[in-house]
């Protein structure tokens, strides 16, 4: 919670790794891990007389993350070198875009709640973002640090990531909780995701965040000092980064100290954020056009035709589940999380035309397995056909929801069908009205006085009875015929 009388102003800046199989200015294969340093070529490297030359892959996975976040794409874009000096940067200038970016101009809605102290959501409601632009550019390479400060301190520099193509998405500074910039960067990555733009995954490093926070009066319209967050590699990190960094600001104003414009660290082992650079302006990037490439010219029937390659966006697709399928935004929510997921479902909510019992399955006992598997839905050995066909068998009666359970968990750990499964596992159920009625008779017959008792009005018995006939037919019977026949004769 935010200290009465003051609000935040956070702006986040995501970086995310697109998904092409070579690097953005040379040949050389985009890949994680290997041997540092191994991975390169004259042009990552920054050596002398090497030219840059544009992948036009980058151009495509471009327009597709920029079409998903609702930005422009930008007839003319220009690449310049964004100059600044660092270790793991060999040319000493990153190849960027500045005033001329490949998209701009977006409008993104996406769906956020405050939390409670648990962090678990409460109403979701509609926000709508401003992405003022996602531009293209190269990333630089790795730092990597090893031992004790002070004591046996090394420092390595890995240029096997530099090179490898970065869209960078910026928000204008919207938000004005921890939780609203939280739920954006989840949306950024499922978004990113399911267009095949980004793996989008954290703990490979290929999305990184980033998050401009500063505080101010309510009531306020200036902006106040800002702080950089910076190398925020899990989203929850990036929560609670600014979470602390929002009460540091409002005791420094309140203090009298104010708030310097710098970059800060997230410290987890601490829970606290701390310094690392002053924070530089624009102006000092001395920015300039590359040289070395051509402006990138971006045609309307290019950007019809990657319109017309890309998958119905998440937030369409949730609200035609509610709207065909009559599920719950809490529920269709959770399906569209991730295509593979969604898809699945509505495979199964097709073959069986029962969406309700479908998403009841898919998130309950099918996501039960995945999780407890550990496995995706890529991975599961049960296809989508396979549980419909299950469902199916359910619905008429033939197995009863406990064994229904138990057949899927057998499927799902070995791929068999349905049928076969069942069979093997002696469950198909008894439904002859003749055989099930000779049951009841024979229950009835060895228990005539509760047979007298429940007719004077003891109901309670009834659920005796079935139990009976269940347990005569060795669990066989079907329970909706056994009650029907009971009811019938007693």
């Amino acid at each position: 919670m935010i200290k009465d009388g003051w609000e935040a102003v956070i702006g986040m800046e995501v970086h995310a790794q697109l998904a092409t199989a070579t690097k953005i200015f040379c040949a050389c294969p985009v890949q994680t891990g290997g041997e540092p340093n191994s991975n390169t070529c004259p042009v990552c490297l920054g050596l002398p007389g090497a030219l840059p030359v544009l992948n036009k892959r980058v151009i495509d996975l471009g327009a597709r993350a920029a079409l998903a976040l609702g930005l422009e794409i930008q007839e003319t874009s220009v690449f310049a070198r964004k100059n600044y000096f660092y270790p793991d940067l060999p040319k000493g200038y990153q190849i960027s875009q500045y005033d001329k970016p490949f998209s701009a101009n977006g409008k993104l809605t996406i769906m956020t709640a405050e939390r409670d102290e648990h962090g678990h959501a409460m109403e979701w409601r509609p926000m709508t973002i401003h992405v003022e632009r996602m531009h293209l550019e190269e990333d630089a390479g790795k730092n990597v640090h090893e031992g004790l400060p002070d004591v046996d301190r090394y420092s390595y520099i890995d240029l096997n990531r530099a090179g490898t193509p970065l869209g960078e998405i910026v928000t204008a500074p919207d938000f004005r909780t921890s939780w609203q910039a939280y739920d954006y960067v989840n949306h950024i990555r499922r978004v990113l995701q399911w267009v095949g733009a980004s793996e989008a995954d954290m703990e490979k490093g290929n999305l990184r965040c980033e998050a401009n926070v500063s505080v101010r009066k309510v009531g306020e319209t200036a902006y106040n000092n800002k702080v950089e967050l910076k190398n925020l590699n899990s989203v929850r990190f990036m929560q609670k980064a600014i979470e602390f960094e929002i009460e540091r600001q409002i005791a420094a104003h309140e203090s009298g100290e104010g708030v310097v414009q710098e970059t800060r660290l997230w410290d987890e082992k601490n829970n606290r954020t701390r310094i690392m650079r002053s924070k530089e302006d624009a102006h000092d990037y001395r920015y300039f056009p590359e040289p070395d490439l051509q402006a990138v010219k971006v045609t309307r029937d290019f950007i019809e035709a990657v319109k017309r390659e890309m998958p119905e966006l998440p937030d369409v697709m949730r609200d035609r589940f509610m709207e065909v399928y009559g599920l719950s935004y809490p529920d269709a929510s959770q399906i569209v999380a991730n295509k593979d997921f969604a898809d699945y479902f509505e495979t199964v909510a097709r073959i069986t035309a029962n969406p309700r019992l479908s998403a009841n399955w898919v998130l309950g006992e099918f996501t039960r397995e995945l999780n407890s598997a550990g496995r995706q839905v890529r991975d599961s050995l049960m296809p989508a056909e396979d549980l419909a066909e299950l469902l199916t068998i359910l619905s008429t009666g033939s197995i009863n929801n406990n064994q229904a359970k138990e057949v899927l968990s057998e499927m799902f750990a070995t791929g068999k069908t349905a049928p076969d499964v069942i069979k093997e596992k002696g469950f198909e159920q008894v439904s002859d009205t003749g055989e099930i009625e000779r049951f009841v008779d024979e229950v009835m017959a060895a228990n005539q006085a509760n047979v007298d008792a429940y007719r004077g009005g003891n109901d309670k018995l009834f659920g005796f009875f079935v139990g009976q006939v269940m347990k005569a037919s060795e669990g066989k019977a079907n329970p909706k015929i056994v009650n029907e026949i009971l009811r019938s004769k007693l």
